[in-house]
């Protein structure tokens, strides 16, 4: 597959990593983290019995958040071999050309406004990622499903906000026209992410 970034995409606060060559990478965590977001949110939201196991496992008292996400891929895993039969290369490689340098307001969708800002190394365009998937409808589906929940969770939270209509209004539109959209790289600072996202939606459903 291709991916082409939407918007810019930052690295954990830093720069891409590089090779020994001096090249510049994506390291395939990056993706597997995009991709365990989207499959425990769809499990969670399609199978009723994974979703009272975590639920009962999340309930649990003396819970170690550390260990949280391994413990609910693992639930999953036990059930849909999905995440399992990704393949993806250590290091996807992309051009240096495509990396610049820019300045990265956090905005707080809670208090709706900017909180802080930092330098960081970005990357906007495209690159080859040799990925072999074993059902590639079904991770499609479990990537839409995902990243359509996440925006429009963040549209509704910004209501009348500039953003709601002038980014997540453009960015709702354009993912279902996508083959496989991801969240990738930096776009929280919230500890799980987006990995339990089903239960904010319900909670704000």
């Amino acid at each position: 597959m291709e991916l082409l970034t939407w918007t810019p995409m930052a690295f954990y606060k830093k720069r891409f990593p590089r090779n020994k060559e001096g090249k510049p990478f994506i390291p395939a965590n990056a993706f597997k983290e995009a991709f365990t977001s989207a499959v425990i949110y769809y499990y969670i939201k399609k199978d009723r019995e994974i979703e009272q196991r975590v639920k009962n496992y999340l309930l649990k008292k003396g819970l170690k958040p550390e260990e949280v996400v391994d413990k609910i891929k693992n639930i999953i895993a036990e059930k849909y071999s999905l995440l399992q039969e990704i393949e993806l290369p250590e290091k996807i490689f992309i051009n240096e050309a495509d990396l610049y340098e820019t300045r990265i307001s956090v905005f707080d969708l809670k208090k709706r406004e900017d909180t802080g800002h930092f330098e960081i190394e970005v990357f906007k365009g495209r690159a080859k990622v040799p990925v072999k998937v074993s059902h590639p409808e079904k991770l499609k589906s479990t990537c839409h499903s995902y990243c359509e929940a996440l925006a429009n969770i963040e549209k509704k939270m910004l209501k009348d906000h500039p953003l709601a209509e002038n980014f997540y209004l453009p960015l709702s539109d354009s993912i279902k026209k996508w083959e496989i959209p991801l969240r990738m790289g930096m776009w929280t600072d919230l500890r799980f992410k987006g990995y339990l996202l089903f239960f904010l939606e319900d909670k704000r459903s």
